[in-house]
């Protein structure tokens, strides 16, 4: 019997936020998914500067070592360790404000003024509001309607 991906993502929470917190790391997400027969959890970490395959191979070694002990996870599955990347998802408030000044992509749950995805540079975060100019026009986002959200790289 398998256990619930949100159980999952909660329990590898627990067990790795002392450690990254200790050394200087961000949890940006955790995935556990199906790709054909085979699992993966994958862990995507941050931190200012950014990480390299050094602080991806320290994760992950500790974090074997704590899966190891505590067995949480019935199923056979593949351990990923590595950075969220370029466009990386602005999963909490806290990450939109962060990303103040850059570049994002947003998509809604519903149209705002007949669109539903808004590409551009995120001006503020403000009054559960994000404030994004898309070329010429600025665009009003209420954070309760976002679906999803990212840093993006516009040409």
């Amino acid at each position: 019997m398998s256990t619930p991906k949100s159980k999952i993502k909660q329990t590898v929470e627990q067990m790795l936020g002392p450690y990254l917190d200790d050394n200087g790391f961000e949890l940006v997400d955790v995935e556990y998914v199906k790709e054909g027969s085979n699992w993966f959890l994958r862990i995507f970490v941050d931190k200012d500067g950014g990480i390299d395959i050094d602080d991806c191979g320290s994760i992950s070694e500790y974090f074997s070592q704590k899966l190891d002990e505590n067995d949480p996870i019935p199923e056979a599955y593949f351990l990923e360790v590595s950075s969220p990347g370029a466009e990386r998802p602005l999963k909490k408030a806290a990450d939109v404000a962060k990303a103040v000044g850059k570049d994002v992509y947003v998509t809604v749950y519903e149209p705002i003024q007949g669109l539903k995805e808004f590409e551009g540079r995120l001006l503020s975060f403000e009054n559960e509001e994000l404030l994004i100019s898309a070329g010429k026009k600025e665009h009003v986002v209420p954070y309760a309607k976002v679906a999803s959200a990212r840093l993006a790289i516009i040409f």
